[in-house]
């Protein structure tokens, strides 16, 4: 199926929306690309005019008021809308209105159903069970039963203990939630109640639904993940390896992702490393083929340090980390592997055109999160404007961004503070690291805020990280 006469409108902003530009360029595509007022100096701005031309850019209110960004759609003449990661990337209504709307169009993603199912964490643990594949203990249903409620904490409480846990600990989370949102967790029997009753009422306040789910809340654990791909047929999904997210701030943001998931040929493990990532990775291909997956997504683990893996959630998205996968692999020998590009075209209805045997992997990657934030001070934002960002250009190394290199740059206080993503390239994780402390070390950024005083970032903490990694 051709994919020309297609127009790509990019709903997104930043880094992420740089990137689909650029992945669309490649394939020929022409893109219309939005802004806000806050957003009128992001570097996305000027990558869609240069690329693009004015006529590729439209002005909104909100990148999450999807009238505006259909009402553009529709003055532009766009026949696929790409939602990026966040904002509308995995509201299957949204992708639903998107495809079903009087002028219908196609959503650069998962079909809606399948985001719809994937994106419920009980379906997703119904799924997985019924595939035989690990999951958290706890519910696989929303309760709504108080009694059942407790029935469920007391027999996770009697678990942990039975497996040696000092301090057992049990999760009570809204099951409509997501992001962190609605979770709270307790350590005893005398104030479950009390918590379910809490999370119960936000979660009718907050999602109109006051099911809550019961979860043994896991330690000491690596967070992996599982690259997918695959097109609108859903029957033949592949792998683009695995990779490990377990840097993370305290509120459980990645800072640096490392692929593969683990190095067992030059790192020692209390268990079996190489057949953990053989067993996630087999364990979301089977989940794939059984959904019928029709795009990239990621699946998401936990890892136990005796080596068990727990299915934790799919993500129906592009992910922010998906360069990292892709500077180690290679389809057919080719080694421009673009995971942002695989999608759009296969999104458009392409057939993948390789199956898991041309997937090839060499070497390890680090992807790291530029942030200007202040990790010290518990990682809160900083707010001030860059004056200098800028890099030694080295063959191991590509940096994407959308701070302009050109003029100082105002942080929008409306949007995160992320500022680019460095991903490095080494023959083995050795060489890796030492690339990655070369590239943090020499990286010229600096800022001011409003006070004068110099910038913050997380430089020195993922300075600090890069030791350790991938070790358990």
């Amino acid at each position: 199926m051709s994919i020309n006469g297609n127009k790509i409108l990019i709903a997104n902003r930043g880094e992420i929306a740089v990137r689909i530009m650029q992945a669309c360029t490649e394939l020929g595509l022409p893109f219309v690309a939005v802004y806000t007022k806050e957003d009128d100096q992001s570097g996305h701005v000027d990558v869609a005019r240069k690329l693009g031309g004015d006529q590729s850019l439209y002005r909104i209110h909100n990148y999450l008021d999807a009238g505006d960004i259909l009402s553009v759609a529709d003055e532009s003449g766009a026949t696929a809308v790409h939602p990026g990661y966040g904002f509308f990337s995995e509201n299957y209504r949204f992708a639903r209105r998107v495809t079903e709307r009087d002028r219908p169009m196609t959503f650069i993603g998962p079909s809606w159903k399948v985001i719809r199912d994937l994106g419920d964490k009980i379906n997703t643990k119904r799924l997985a069970r019924k595939l035989e594949i690990p999951t958290i203990p706890g519910s696989d249903r929303a309760i709504y039963d108080e009694l059942e409620a407790e029935t469920i904490a007391e027999s996770l409480f009697e678990f942990q203990v039975k497996m040696g846990v000092n301090r057992p600990v049990v999760l009570v989370k809204a099951s409509a939630g997501g992001g962190g949102m609605g979770i709270d967790e307790v350590e005893d029997m005398a104030r479950f109640r009390q918590t379910y009753r809490r999370i119960r009422n936000y979660s009718l306040r907050t999602f109109n639904d006051e099911g809550v789910l019961i979860e043994q809340r896991v330690f000491n654990f690596n967070h992996l993940e599982v690259q997918i791909a695959s097109d609108r047929s859903g029957t033949n999904p592949v792998h683009f390896g695995t990779r490990n997210c377990s840097v993370q701030s305290p509120g459980l943001q990645k800072r640096i992702e490392v692929a593969p998931g683990f190095c067992p040929t030059e790192l020692s493990y209390g268990f079996d490393g190489q057949k953990v990532l053989n067993d996630i990775t087999e364990y979301s291909l089977s989940i794939a083929r059984e959904i019928k997956y029709d795009n990239v997504g990621t699946w998401e683990w936990i890892v136990t340090p005796d080596g068990k893996p727990f299915l934790m959630e799919v993500n129906t998205r592009i992910q922010v980390e998906n360069g990292v996968s892709a500077c180690i692999a290679s389809v057919k020998g080719d080694k421009n592997v673009n995971l942002v590009r695989e999608q759009i075209r296969i999104g458009l209805g392409e057939d993948l055109g390789y199956t898991q045997s041309d997937v090839t992997f060499d070497g390890v990657g680090i992807e790291y999160r530029l942030i200007a934030e202040d990790t010290i001070n518990g990682f809160t934002p900083w707010v001030g404007k860059i004056n200098r960002l800028n890099w030694s250009e080295c063959d191991w190394l590509n940096i994407h961004t959308h701070v302009p290199l050109d003029r100082p740059y105002q942080i929008p206080t409306e949007y995160d503070p992320n500022l680019a993503l460095a991903i490095i390239w080494g023959k083995d994780l050795e060489e890796a690291k030492k690339r990655g402390i070369e590239f943090l070390n020499t990286l010229k950024l600096t800022g001011s805020d409003s006070s004068g005083s110099g910038m913050k970032s997380n430089l020195p903490f993922l300075v600090e990280k890069t030791e350790n990694l991938l070790e358990f």
